[in-house]
């Protein structure tokens, strides 16, 4: 899981009738009737906002850029000045509609305005100021418009960069509004400059300063889980799958071309597919797994919920291979299959989903057997409770498709069973299903 999140030494067991002398079994009825917090299919803020009435309740996250410039106002006597003020309105308003945020910082962005300046950076202004601050310009960066590059070889960018996620991270790692971060460099933050010429450490980070960074990154979340993008996996841009400690940190991977047709190897193409590949195939144990569905064709987005699959998969045959936990399909509402209803399923079907087995009270002690059904873990500490009284054992231990036997020191004549976590919003729970008589 995420580095920090904890560890309980209490394992899974395995337990049979004998372990279970004396203790009587509770009947227990739940079902799964929402999309579980911190998975499912994901908008940008301001479409779910106009969306709310009739999508509000079929998700559970919204995406959104941030920018460096927008939150830093200037540095004194070495200390970096900040105005959260932005990011605090963008937290509060996802968290208003009963959401939590996935938020990544970027430098460039081809074609956008930044500051006032088509395909500028959102670089601080302090830093830009500096007479050893250079930025390079591509007129149109692999056909997706102007873009400007952050200066690489510049010493207090280098700087300004890890002391950001520092800083970031001290006050917003263990944020209920803040479900995941993602992290990058280059075009939107996805570990590539497509169509610009590689100019490691001018307009590229070095694979020194890389190799600094994400290990710098991978120690100041201790909460948070952080996923970078799949690109990361070529040898070019990155160190990342040739060096050993680097592939152990605990960083989750995001495909911004989910389910396009060519992503498999068997389609032909499988470039994202062999990315995942290289990366590491069981990094989903560590940290989530997610993106965004394709912007390949118009309709890519607009047909992934299709029940009958798109180019030979359905969503939940694709998300299960992935074990995805989130995944943006910003242009699917209001299309033929991008319907609230089947957002909400195809958002149940994302993620971890677990289901109460046996439920067993003796005086004042209780026995339950939960199992994962889901496709992938929790990735933030959750555990078990009866009448409050918590488990010990951390489901974010527990795998899809797996189960445990875990004893709560709490029970009597009318126990009430639940599933708690410190990171939800007022008002949300994680459900389970249940069948017990």
């Amino acid at each position: 899981m995420c580095s920090g999140c904890e560890r309980i030494e209490e394992k899974p067991t395995e337990t049979d009738e004998i372990n279970l002398v004396g203790f009587n079994s509770v009947t227990l009825q739940s079902e799964i009737t929402s999309v579980q917090p911190m998975t499912g299919i994901v908008l940008w803020p301001a479409q779910a906002k106009s969306r709310n009435s009739t999508y509000g309740n079929s998700i559970s996250l919204e995406f959104s850029y941030c920018l460096p410039s927008d939150v830093v106002t200037g540095k004194t006597d070495g200390k970096i000045q900040y105005d959260w003020s932005s990011f605090e309105t963008l937290l509060d308003d996802i968290a208003s509609r009963g959401h939590q945020a996935i938020v990544r910082f970027r430098y460039e962005y081809p074609n956008a305005t930044t500051n006032g300046v088509k395909g500028g950076t959102a670089v601080p202004d302090y830093i830009k100021s500096l007479p050893d601050y250079n930025e390079t310009f591509s007129a149109d960066a692999g056909g997706d418009g102007a873009t400007y590059y952050a200066d690489w070889s510049n010493s207090e960018l280098q700087w300004f960069t890890k002391q950001f996620y520092t800083d970031f991270a001290a006050k917003y790692d263990q944020d209920i509004r803040i479900a995941f971060v993602q992290v990058g460099f280059g075009h939107w933050s996805e570990y590539h400059i497509y169509g610009t010429g590689l100019r490691a450490g001018i307009n590229f980070p070095s694979h020194d300063y890389q190799a600094e960074f994400l290990t710098h990154v991978n120690s100041v979340f201790q909460h948070t889980p952080w996923n970078i993008s799949i690109d990361a996996a070529d040898k070019t841009y990155t160190p990342i799958v040739k060096t050993e400690s680097l592939m152990n940190l605990n960083f989750g991977l995001f495909d911004d071309s989910f389910m396009h047709s060519k992503h498999e190897i068997a389609q032909g193409g499988g470039y994202n597919e062999k990315c995942w590949i290289a990366i590491g195939t069981d990094r989903w144990q560590k940290a989530p797994a997610g993106g965004e569905i394709s912007y390949y064709t118009s309709n890519d987005q607009k047909n992934f919920l299709n029940p009958e699959g798109m180019y030979g998969f359905t969503w939940e045959q694709a998300a299960s291979k992935y074990h995805i936990t989130y995944i943006l399909g910003n242009n699917a509402p209001g299309s033929i299959h991008g319907t609230p209803e089947r957002f909400k399923e195809a958002g149940i079907a994302s993620g971890y989903s677990f289901r109460i087995d046996d439920f067993r009270i003796k005086g004042d002690s209780s026995a339950v057997k939960i199992t994962n059904s889901g496709i992938a873990p929790i990735y933030r500490n959750a555990f078990i409770a009866v009448n409050g009284v918590r488990s010990g054992y951390n489901l974010t231990q527990l795998l899809p498709d797996s189960s445990v036997w875990t004893k709560i020191p709490s029970g009597g004549k009318n126990p009430v069973l639940s599933i708690e976590c410190d990171h939800l919003l007022p008002g949300k729970k994680i459900e389970f299903e249940a069948n017990i008589q």
